[in-house]
């Protein structure tokens, strides 16, 4: 009888808590965030360990690239859960971003934190594809006295290969263009596309073509080509 009547008690706030958050998650996938943030904010203050939403809202700092903020509910996500990958490389993105925002010399204190969490991301999932495309931007714009390295991040690349080739492709062309290899990085996007036929992989060879080897004839060959094949496949 005891057991009944608390249900009795909590269940009204049980309800509460469950129709408004499926009221913010839909909010949040509109993208009315703010809309969505106070709601989530209330949800917290009665269920403080709730993941999902110190998620989302970690999620809507990063959004408005408040990264302080984001940086501590991914934080939060990690010690609450710290056999999730994705937190991980949330927390790792968002230090990130935040590293660009600081003074140099705070920011090479940050590296370590974002080099790690990244790291720690594809220890609990070896087949995480956007820690090792992380990784890759990390070591190519690193300088090398701090830890950058091409060779790593050609192994990263080489990584996303085996468990993507259209990522292995356009990964291994970013570091071909970022060190300004724009022949090798065609090659690189030519094969993506070849086996992917994305969008992504169009825009980006005609971007090489238009703003690194100065043919712009050749960049809107490329995206009526793309243009074509996607009218083709519809």
């Amino acid at each position: 009888m005891k057991n009944i009547v608390i249900l009795f008690l909590f269940l009204p706030m049980m309800i509460w808590s469950q129709s408004n958050f499926e009221k913010a998650e839909k909010l949040f996938k509109a993208e009315k965030y703010d809309q969505a943030q106070p709601i989530f904010e209330a949800l917290l203050k009665t269920n403080p360990s709730n993941i999902e939403v110190i998620e989302y809202l970690g999620d809507i700092a990063g959004s408005r690239k408040s990264w302080e903020q984001a940086i501590d509910y991914y934080e939060k996500l990690k010690n609450l859960k710290p056999s999730e990958a994705d937190y991980f490389y949330k927390y790792g993105g968002a230090t990130g971003m935040r590293a660009l925002e600081v003074n140099k010399f705070k920011a090479l204190g940050m590296i370590d934190d974002i080099r790690t969490s990244f790291e720690k991301a594809i220890q609990l999932d070896p087949k995480h594809v956007d820690a090792r495309w992380a990784l890759v931007e990390l070591n190519i714009q690193l300088p090398r006295i701090v830890g950058g390295s091409e060779g790593k991040a050609i192994r990263y690349s080489n990584e996303l290969l085996k468990l993507s080739p259209v990522d292995g492709y356009m990964s291994r062309a970013r570091i071909e263009e970022y060190y300004k290899r724009y022949k090798a990085a065609e090659i690189q996007y030519k094969k993506a596309i070849e086996i992917g036929n994305s969008a992504k992989s169009y825009q980006k060879l005609a971007e090489l073509y238009k703003n690194k080897m100065n043919d712009p004839e050749r960049a809107r060959i490329t995206l009526a080509e793309y243009k074509k094949r996607s009218q083709e496949i519809n």
